[in-house]
């Protein structure tokens, strides 16, 4: 399963000399997709019309590169390790306006910088970086540089075009044609002076050449103004130096006073219970004589209703088996994380290891669902199966494929190819469906869950209920204390999939993640136990909806987030944000909803299991 995406890249071995074994001589630099934090939309570096090598084989893709929109495919840039390069030209592009083909190429480049679209580049495996002053004397690096950049008609620079004094004529745009790029390394063998390389960075610049097939890398920048037509030719050059000894630190601020509060809150809210429940069980078990007997109150007067099979429990069965195959996946997925297995340097394991691992995780998931619709007192269980086989898979595949459509009418690269989809389907439908059919045949196989105390044949009548005990006002009480524990890590994860930053904080976050189950498990038992002294008995759905609500909070932030923090302009990108969104969300509502109800599934069945019931 997860074998092909656990393999740690070692880093390559270079030298200066071929006479040495083990060790190269040539440096390939590979180019990604393009992407802009104003547009969803990725394209393939062969879209804008770049320099490009035709000879030589892409790299293979996994599965969470496709679903991603990564693609990878070997460049022009080309160098010898420690052998200095200045101003070599690697290609010349042509454009005549009077030609449509030209003419619409140039568009889309234009179009390209007016959207702020950036080059991924790689090196040895490393992205090569763009480093450049922001306020305070501090620098930021971004794993991207832009194709250019656009001057206003008022003449206000765009985007990059503030880093240069010189990109100052109104409504132009200025290409970055030239890149200066400095490769470090350090000694790994001083005697046979074998290195490995650290890092790569880079300076985006623009140079108009008097000379294209000879350039100099010297005079004004590269201007194109935006009601140009005739003919024009953009020279495509760079530079490159080597360093050595450059070491380079990371540090990192994290905020923990959220998660010093939610483990208080968390404590106090465990001391609570125990305390308040130790109380009534004594209380409860002290009562021998009929007349105590008869002034039962608080949860224990609900014991003859409390496992009474909950409304459209063929529904809840099929949210918990799902639930629990998200749960499991996100769980191990983390965990290998954590271990270093699944590092943002092998591209795309990550979301690979989650796809195989949801595939693979069909049969807790029909075991699930078909003990608890059992137990529930169903019968339909054809029904039961093939709903959790398809209903929640159906739906993210539905949504899924939507947005995989608007991929495609837009050319983008992250549209999904059809025999990578036809792939999808059959991991579903070969895999995945018969694994939840053996998961659910063992599951009816099994007998019933048995619950401490009989269920009464006449339903008890659920007194009137005070504000806070009412189901939606505990409903929306109760997704407040989970998100309140997730959302420092939400933003940067939301960072890393819409401005695209690179995330790799993986064991703070399995720390959030076991801090958001146990939340998530707290909160809802608590508003349990106040609706079960309140002598209301309902308690399936609404444990499952009071931590599920989680997921509106999460949905109501992506909302606020692409309105305060995103530069998304169009209504494509728009669709394919909230698509994508709801995707998440649904998700995230299964995996919240499934922690809530089995922590209340159990508590209910502690409580009751430890009071004498006449």
């Amino acid at each position: 399963g997860c074998l092909s995406v656990l393999i740690i890249i070692l880093p390559f071995s270079f030298c200066h000399s071929l006479a040495l074994l083990g060790c190269l001589d040539k440096i390939e630099l590979f180019v990604n997709r393009l992407d802009s934090v104003e547009s969803v939309l990725p394209y393939e570096y062969t879209a804008f019309d770049f320099c490009t090598v035709d000879a030589e084989k892409r790299p293979s893709e996994n599965l969470g590169q496709v679903l991603f929109g990564e693609r990878i495919e070997p460049s022009p840039y080309k160098f010898s390790f420690k052998q200095k390069e200045e101003c070599k030209h690697v290609c010349t592009k042509s454009y005549n306006t009077e030609k449509a083909e030209d003419k619409a190429n140039l568009d889309f480049l234009k179009k390209g910088m007016l959207l702020n679209y950036q080059h991924h580049w790689i090196v040895d495996n490393m992205p090569v970086t763009w480093c450049y002053d922001v306020e305070d004397n501090q620098k930021f690096c971004n794993p991207g540089f832009p194709i250019g950049c656009y001057v206003t008609e008022a003449g206000r620079p765009k985007d990059a075009c503030v880093v240069n004094s010189d990109f100052n004529d109104k409504d132009t745009f200025y290409i970055f044609n030239h890149v200066d790029i400095t490769i470090y390394y350090h000694i790994v063998e001083s005697e046979t002076a074998v290195a490995r390389l650290v890092a790569a960075k880079m300076e985006p610049k623009s140079y108009k050449q008097a000379k294209p097939d000879t350039p100099d890398c010297t005079g004004p920048p590269m201007s194109l103004s935006n009601k140009f037509k005739g003919e024009i030719s953009i020279p495509y050059t760079y530079s490159v130096q080597f360093l050595v000894n450059w070491t380079y630190k990371h540090t990192h601020l994290f905020i923990m006073n959220s998660l010093v509060i939610v483990l208080f809150l968390s404590g106090m809210v465990a001391m609570i219970m125990l305390r308040t429940l130790h109380k009534d069980i004594a209380r409860y078990n002290q009562m021998d004589s009929v007349e105590d007997a008869q002034e039962e109150f608080g949860w224990k007067l609900v014991h003859g209703d409390v496992f009474r099979p909950p409304r459209k429990g063929m529904l809840l069965s099929v949210f918990l088996g799902s639930g629990t195959q998200i749960f499991i996946m996100t769980f191990v997925t983390l965990f290998f994380a954590c271990l270093g297995f699944l590092s943002p340097a092998n591209r795309g394991a990550l979301m690979t290891c989650a796809v195989v691992l949801w595939v693979l995780l069909g049969t807790p998931a029909g075991y699930v669902a078909a003990r608890f619709y059992k137990s529930f007192g169903g019968e339909k269980w054809k029904t039961n199966v093939l709903l959790t086989a398809f209903l929640c898979p159906g739906v993210v595949f539905a949504d899924f494929f939507l947005m995989n459509l608007i991929l495609w009418g837009e050319g983008s690269s992250a549209a999904m190819p059809f025999g990578t989809l036809v792939a999808i389907l059959a991991l579903w439908f070969c895999i995945s469906v018969p694994l939840t059919f053996i998961g659910a045949y063992f599951g009816f196989k099994k007998a019933s869950i048995e619950h401490p105390v009989r269920t009464n044949q006449i339903p008890r009548q659920i007194p009137e209920q005070s504000f806070y005990t009412k189901p939606l006002p505990g409903i929306v009480m109760g997704g407040i204390l989970p998100f309140g524990c997730i959302f420092i890590q939400l933003f940067f994860i939301l960072n890393s999939i819409w401005s695209h930053q690179m995330y790799y904080m993986f064991g703070f976050l399995f720390l959030v993640f076991i801090i958001l189950v146990i939340t998530c498990s707290e909160a809802t038992i608590l508003l349990c136990y106040f609706h079960l002294c309140a002598e209301d008995y309902h308690w399936q759905w609404r444990s499952f909806l009071t931590s599920g609500f989680t997921a509106a909070y999460f949905l109501v932030y992506a909302v606020h987030y692409f309105f305060s923090k995103l530069q998304i302009t169009g209504l494509a990108s728009t669709i394919l944000y909230f698509g994508y969104t709801m995707i998440m969300a649904l998700i995230f509502f299964l995996f919240t909803g499934t922690i809530g109800f089995f922590a209340c599934f159990w508590f209910v069945t502690k409580i009751y299991s430890v009071v004498k019931v006449d």
